[in-house]
């Protein structure tokens, strides 16, 4: 037999075939956009936040390699840095102020409020070198108080000018300040860092931010380890050198699971693509089955076959990532909003202004795109090459091939569910191995589909027949005919849908939790606290004379106050959220996980005595820590401390983990008793509203103050969770989108290849109308099949997120709550789908040549 060496008549035969068919195809291209565009833009936004908080900390950092911090949130003594400056003057030494303010003039975007030395600034930033102003900026900004630089890019963005006021809003507290100067950069990363952030002098900032006499941190050059000793015989108690990548480190350790989990939803749409790029892949394959034997007949190698087919698809995989990426970007920026609100809602404030582009983002979609098209393409160009020439002509091959394998496709899915399930159990392995387990029940379930329609559909053609005539056999009879392509579309509609139901669960089960827990937790009737740049976290403090009033405030029966920082805990190595408190605002009413059995119900008595400590679950769990440990250690500014752990509490304020401590041991370790918000419990037959509105009125000229109702704060948490998990809803939308185009690639597949039995059908008397009706018929059963396929699948992907999953990640115990809602919603949307998917190739057929259809051969 003759070897065709030349590929060129190979490729214009490809070339002929796409002019003649190009919708699947185009599908398959937008199939491999989306899914590579959701993993892009989820990507940028993440990069994006955590870029804007790593550049603006940069900008700070400068050229600090170290930096001396203090335990206490009360800020170090500014005589350490008299001390250091003295003792070893040969390091580079500068002192830091810093805080948040919104200012009305400049969007009211919490800004970062930076008090810093001239004097002692220029071996860390330079861009104070050439500050522009009116008249002599410098000194200004050194001897005028209350006067500011910012830069000018954002001058110019909000039409500010020199010499303007500006209201700074300090946790509540309006200071004015005056415009003196702004500072230019050359530098693009510099320029964006600068965006976000006002500069003082370092005496004006601790005068605004309440912190005379304190610094937050000082910065250091230090060239050698022997001065980094030095320096630390020098520190007192409490105060200690960090190296200036902690901070970013920290950050970066604190949002890895919430964006782990948005990737891993974002890939479910690829995965869903997958589907369809092994569908259209396949489907060209068969169409071309004929030509594929004469041309092996002819000496086409295997080799020649394979590489084609694969060609092909590269070729389509690269024009749908290029769109994807392209997509992303835009979808990114939409998006970025969202996540951005999250993390400041969660972990740490960021004002992204742009999404940052990054080389390595663009790469990943460009790669992962292109490598799942080829891997997903792989069996079918595997399938045709290995096909003999004398079978390959026989159009019934493939199916023949597909029947037969269907008994292993029931022994894959045991073996994929059982890989599953190892990867779940495997609790070393962290969220990579729970989100691979995850994958594999989905893959299973995928494998599971064929077996599962040929089960139903030779049921449902008996059935049919009695109660639908002719169509009710013809219908599921044409899905059996094509299993290879029909299987395929119901499991990525399945994989889909699923994908609604158990997020749907897992979404609503959080949310019934949290309703739940908010029920039990806040008890007293008012709150107070200053106006927070942040969902779970106050930054300011609310004024000791407001909050002595507050106690004998008119109608108040009893205030229970509070106060939170960063704590390092010693025996995990990381920080948690620490609440001290001088009473229970919950009313022995908060849920616990585990109780020291001598305590009985209620450890509050003994946390108010100072025996100990309340921990909350998140803080254990995250650790993989499944015995509630009998003592914590933390990092106090008099060293390490060992509390007695007297409780294990449930909490969602925060994934990092919580401690509670009683507010007279907070401040005999850490020593600072300011109170950031209060919890007030009115007297009975007192009107909650009325009291409110009369703190409001009383303290506005002091402090404005959030003062909010117990209904209100409840409606206010929930906005927040409800904003929180916005973003899954445009990423299950997406998925859903990508398996309505597979199901319409498929029913247009099957229409071109039944051209011919269509035609027959037509010329024996069936009218559009009646061809109509069977399309539509065998789309409902299809979207039937994913939508029945789905609710299990959806539960099990419920249980997976809820119990495994999400304790993995956040450390949070939820209770499954199954509502029918989330089941027949679901399968509406998989029925709905592909009856719409199903409109178009009926209405193309209907309108079909009827003469050329039946001589097509």
């Amino acid at each position: 037999m003759t070897t065709i060496t030349s590929n060129r008549p190979l490729w214009r035969l490809a070339f002929q075939r796409l002019k003649l068919r190009p919708l699947p195809y185009v599908l398959c291209v937008l199939g491999i956009a989306l899914g590579v565009a959701m993993m892009v833009s989820i990507d940028l936004a993440n990069g994006s936040a955590q870029r804007a908080f790593s550049i603006s900390t940069d900008a700070i950092t400068g050229k600090a390699t170290h930096r001396i911090v203090a335990i206490a949130p009360t800020g170090i003594d500014e005589t350490v840095y008299s001390k250091v400056k003295r003792e070893v003057g040969q390091i580079d030494a500068a002192p830091v102020v810093e805080g948040y303010a919104k200012v009305p003039e400049l969007g009211n975007q919490p800004l970062r409020l930076v008090g810093v030395d001239l004097f002692a600034e220029s071996p860390f930033r330079s861009y104070f070198s050439d500050v522009g102003s009116s008249g002599n900026g410098f000194v200004r900004f050194l001897t005028q108080p209350d006067t500011v630089v910012l830069s000018k890019e954002t001058a110019d963005r909000y039409g500010v000018h020199l010499g303007d006021a500006l209201h700074l809003d300090i946790a509540g507290k309006i200071k004015t300040v005056q415009l003196v100067g702004t500072v230019e950069t050359s530098d693009s990363l510099n320029r964006r860092a600068l965006s976000n952030f006002l500069f003082a002098d370092i005496a004006t900032a601790q005068e605004i931010l309440d912190q005379v006499g304190r610094l937050s941190h000082i910065d250091l050059i230090v060239r050698n380890s022997e001065d980094l000793e030095t320096i630390a015989q020098l520190l007192p108690s409490g105060i200690q050198i960090e190296t200036a990548e902690a901070q970013k480190n920290a950050v970066q350790q604190m949002t890895a699971a919430f964006e782990l989990n948005l990737t891993a939803l974002s890939l479910l749409a690829l995965v869903v693509g997958m589907f369809l790029i092994y569908n259209t892949v396949t489907f060209s394959v068969v169409q071309r089955r004929p030509m594929f034997g004469i041309l092996r007949c002819i000496g086409v190698t295997q080799g020649q076959l394979f590489v084609l087919i694969l060609s092909e698809a590269a070729i389509f995989s690269v024009i749908g990532s290029v769109i994807g990426v392209g997509l992303g970007i835009v979808l990114g920026r939409s998006i970025v909003g969202l996540i951005t609100q999250t993390i400041n809602d969660f972990y740490f404030i960021v004002s992204v202004q742009q999404v940052t582009l990054s080389n390595w983002t663009i790469a990943k979609g460009l790669l992962i795109g292109i490598a799942s098209a080829l891997f997903a393409s792989a069996l079918p160009a595997i399938e045709a090459m290995n096909s003999a020439p004398s079978l390959t002509l026989q159009r019934s091959t493939l199916e023949s091939k597909v029947r037969s394998l269907l008994p292993n496709l029931v022994i894959a899915w045991v073996g994929m569910t059982i890989a599953g399930i190892l990867l779940l159990r495997w609790q070393s392995g962290g969220l990579v191995a729970s989100f691979a387990g995850l994958f594999a029940v989905l893959l299973g379930a995928a494998l599971l589909t064929p077996p599962l329609i040929t089960v139903l559909m030779q049921g449902f053609s008996a059935v049919g027949q009695q109660t639908l005539g002719l169509f009710g056999k013809l219908a599921p009879r044409d899905i059996l005919r094509s299993l290879s392509r029909t299987s395929v579309a119901i499991a990525a509609l399945m994989v889909s849908v699923s994908v609604i139901v158990g997020v749907s669960i897992m979404v609503g089960s959080f949310r019934g939790t949290v309703v739940q827990w908010l029920d039990q937790t806040l008890q007293a009737d008012i709150y107070v606290s200053p106006p927070s740049t942040t969902a779970n976290r106050v930054l300011g403090k609310v004024n000791p004379a407001i909050v002595e009033e507050l106690r004998a405030f008119p109608g108040i029966e009893k205030a229970v106050t509070y106060s939170d920082a960063d704590v390092q805990v010693v025996d995990y190595n990381k920080q948690v959220k620490l609440i001290s408190a001088n009473g229970d605002v919950s009313q022995g009413k908060r849920p616990y996980a585990w109780i020291r059995p001598d305590l009985g119900k209620d450890p509050w008595d003994a946390l108010d005595l100072g025996e100990g400590a309340i921990i909350s679950e998140a803080l254990i769990l995250r650790e993989g820590i499944t015995e509630s440990p009998e003592t914590i250690t933390l990092l106090t500014p008099e060293g390490n401390h060992t509390f007695p752990v007297l409780a294990v509490f449930y909490d969602y304020s925060s994934d990092r983990g919580t401690i509670i401590l009683d507010n007279d041991l907070y401040e005999r370790f850490w020593h600072e008793n300011s109170v950031a918000s209060l919890g007030l419990f009115v007297q009975p037959g007192v009107d909650v509203e009325k009291v409110v509105d009369a703190i409001r009125d009383r303290f506005k000229d002091q402090q404005t103050l959030s003062v909010q109702s117990n209904v209100s704060l409840r409606q206010g948490s929930l906005e927040i969770f409800d904003r929180t998990f916005a973003i899954t809803d445009a990423l299950r939308l997406l998925a859903v989108v990508v398996a309505f185009i597979g199901v319409l690639s498929t029913l247009m597949s099957l229409q071109l290849e039944r051209t011919r039995e269509i035609g027959i059908l037509r010329a024996t008397g069936m009218t559009p109308r009646q061809f109509g009706g069977l399309t539509l018929l065998e789309t409902g059963l299809m979207g039937a099949m994913a939508g029945l396929f789905a609710m299990p699948l959806g539960y099990v992907l419920a249980w997976i997120l809820i119990y495994v999953i999400n304790v993995r990640s956040f450390g949070w115990t939820l209770q499954m709550a199954l509502e029918g809602k989330y089941f027949w919603q679901a399968f509406l949307v998989a029925m709905i789908a592909a009856l719409m998917a199903g409109l178009y190739p009926a209405f193309r057929m209907g309108r079909m040549n009827i003469a050329a259809a039946v001589r097509q051969e």
